[in-house]
C-alpha cells in the first residue's frame, strides 16, 4: 500500500458493506483517505473500523440526499464518489418480467445517475474530484443470460463517457472500472428471472451457462486487484476513461471484440461461455 494521503481526501464509497464495495472501502482507509461507505443499513464493517459507514438507498432520492448530508456535515468536503452499489439479475431475456428489468435498472443505472446528480454541485464547487463508476467487463459485450445486468453497465458506460466530456473542464474526473470475475459477494446476491422452469426452451443452455461460470467464478481472483486500481485512478492527475481489472483471457474480450467479425466473435463467446 501507499503513504497516507495528504492532506486527507475523503472518499464515499456506495455499496461498501460487502464484496468489492467493502474492499475498496477497506483499501482506502489504510491507504489514508477519509472514507464513508454506504448500505441500506449503514452497519459498521467488522473488518474496517476507519471506514464511517452511512444508510444510504440509492433507489431513493431523499435516502442519497440525506446520505450526502450527513457527509458533509462530518468531513466538510468531499473529493472522490465510488459508485459501486449494483446488483445481478440472470436468466433469458425474453422470461425476464418488466419488474425484474425495472428494478435491474433502478439500482445499477438510475441509482448511479441518482449519486452523481446529488454530487456533482459539491465537485464543480471545488473544482475537482472523482467520479469513479464501477462498471463490468458485461458492459462492453452482451453477456448471454446477464441481458439486463449487461444493459445496466452498457448504459453506465455511455453515461460515464457523456458526463466526462461534459465534466472535462469543470475540474471532474470521471472514470470507469471494468471488473471481469471477481471474487465477491455478487454471486451470493445474484437474482434468477422468476419465470425460468423446467420446461423453458433455454433451460440445457441455461444450466450450462450457470455452470461454466460457477467454474470461472471459483478461480477469480480477488476483489484487491479493483481495490489498488480504484487507489492509483485517485492518485493519479489524468486517468484514462475505461479500465478494465480481470484475468487476461477475459481482459482480452473486448480487443477481440473489435478485431473478430461478429460471427468469430460469437463462436467464441458462446464457446466459452457454454452456450
Amino acid at each position: 500500500m501507499n503513504a497516507s494521503v495528504s492532506p486527507q481526501k475523503v472518499v464515499l464509497v456506495t455499496g461498501a458493506s460487502s464484496g468489492i464495495g467493502q474492499c475498496i472501502a477497506a483499501y482506502l482507509a489504510a491507504c489514508g483517505y477519509r472514507v464513508f461507505g454506504t448500505s441500506r443499513s449503514g452497519a459498521a464493517l467488522p473488518d474496517a473500523a476507519d471506514v464511517t459507514m452511512l444508510v444510504m438507498d440509492v433507489d431513493d432520492d431523499a435516502s442519497v440526499a440525506r446520505a450526502i448530508a450527513a457527509l458533509l456535515q462530518q468531513a466538510g468536503r468531499l473529493d472522490a464518489v465510488i459508485n459501486n452499489a449494483g446488483w445481478a439479475l440472470m436468466g433469458p431475456i425474453e422470461e425476464t418480467s418488466m419488474a425484474e428489468a425495472r428494478e435491474q435498472m433502478e439500482t445499477n443505472f438510475f441509482g448511479l445517475l441518482r449519486v452523481c446528480r446529488a454530487v456533482l454541485p459539491i465537485l464543480r464547487g471545488q473544482s475537482s474530484g472523482h467520479i469513479v463508476n464501477i462498471s463490468s467487463l458485461g458492459g462492453v459485450f452482451g453477456m448471454p443470460y446477464s441481458g439486463l445486468y449487461s444493459a445496466s453497465k452498457f448504459a453506465v458506460e455511455g453515461l460515464s463517457e457523456s458526463l466526462r466530456l461534459e465534466t472535462r473542464r469543470l475540474g471532474v474526473k470521471v472514470v470507469l472500472i471494468e471488473p471481469g470475475d471477481t471474487q465477491s459477494q455478487l454471486p451470493l446476491k445474484r437474482r434468477e428471472v422468476q419465470a425460468t422452469g423446467e420446461r423453458s426452451p433455454y433451460r440445457s443452455s441455461y444450466e450450462r451457462f450457470k455452470a461454466q461460470q460457477a467454474r470461472d467464478e471459483a478461480k477469480a481472483p480477488t476483489a484487491h486487484a479493483v481495490a489498488a486500481l480504484v487507489e492509483r485512478v485517485l492518485r493519479h492527475p489524468n486517468p484514462a476513461l475505461r479500465h478494465s481489472v480481470a484475468k487476461l483471457d477475459q481482459r482480452m474480450v473486448p480487443f477481440l471484440k473489435r478485431l473478430l467479425p461478429q460471427r468469430w466473435f460469437e463462436a467464441l463467446v458462446g464457446d466459452a461461455m457454454g452456450v
